[in-house]
């Protein structure tokens, strides 16, 4: 009898190599059964920082620590058996320099054993990616909107038109160059993230930046509609759990109150008759 082959983990040049082919698919996970879900259907499961918006309630990426990025990336690579875990580096995790960043993303990487992490910054950052990457630390770049610098952008708006669309190419073209396996364009004008697609020999992976990325990432809990407090316009909700949620939930409530549930089916009687 024959050994069923095992299955192989998706790596960072298997997504590299990806580049202009059939688009990868990417959703975030913070969640060992999540996790599950999407390891079963996308290239990449990405534990965002959004995971502080969506699970922990905070007004922003912001107040996320690198403690909370472990204890989602352990529970997150628990659940991929494929599709490869990327795992975002915090606020203040690697700003101050490339050796910050590497002991960050070393332990990032060690701790929860996610082979790749990923970082938000364009030309500023070039100097940190390429000391990550001379070191093994796999780099997913993030350009255009950068969440984490919201105060600085004055809000989530687009980023990329008029005079700002050279900044924008420039800055994909330098963590190209830096070692990046690929880039986010979050927010980009569907135009321009199209030339940057082209000019570029690693993959874009566009949220928000339309249709010619070689890649698409979404929040699930947004696809799902499980994360309710707002909607970008690039979110498209191809299910409403969180409507469906609070219908169950409304039905349990009112089952208890009335001692409709639970029904003698979910207990257990005093003694169980013997069988003659």
């Amino acid at each position: 009898m024959s050994a069923t082959s095992p299955v192989r983990p998706v790596l960072p040049p298997d997504i590299r190599s990806r580049k202009g082919g059939v688009p990868l698919v990417v959703l975030t996970a913070y969640s060992t059964p999540v996790a599950r879900l999407v390891d079963a259907h996308c290239d990449v499961v990405l534990v965002g920082d959004s995971v502080g918006m969506v699970i922990h309630g905070l007004p922003s990426t912001l107040g996320v620590t690198l403690e909370m990025m472990i204890l989602h990336g352990r529970a997150v690579v628990r659940g991929a058996q494929k599709a490869m875990p990327v795992i975002d580096m915090p606020f203040g995790s690697y700003e101050e320099g490339p050796q910050q960043a590497f002991r960050n993303a070393s332990r990032l990487m060690a701790e929860t054993g996610a082979p790749a992490v990923k970082l938000e910054g364009g030309a500023h950052m070039a100097e940190t990616i390429a000391f990550l990457t001379a070191r093994g630390v796999p780099v997913m770049a993030h350009v255009g909107l950068t969440p984490q610098a919201v105060n600085t952008l004055g809000g989530y708006k687009v980023v990329g038109r008029e005079d700002e669309a050279a900044r924008v190419m420039a800055d994909a073209k330098a963590v190209e160059a830096a070692g990046a396996f690929s880039v986010v364009l979050e927010k980009v004008p569907e135009g321009l993230a199209g030339r940057i697609t082209e000019a570029l020999s690693i993959p874009t992976i566009g949220i928000g930046a339309g249709v010619h990325c070689d890649g698409q990432v979404l929040v699930v809990d947004d696809m799902l509609g499980l994360f309710t407090e707002f909607r970008p316009k690039f979110v498209k909700r191809f299910a409403e759990l969180g409507r469906a949620a609070d219908e169950a939930i409304a039905a349990y409530a009112a089952e208890v109150r009335t001692r409709a549930f639970p029904a003698a089916e979910h207990s257990f009687p005093d003694a169980v008759p013997v069988k003659k």
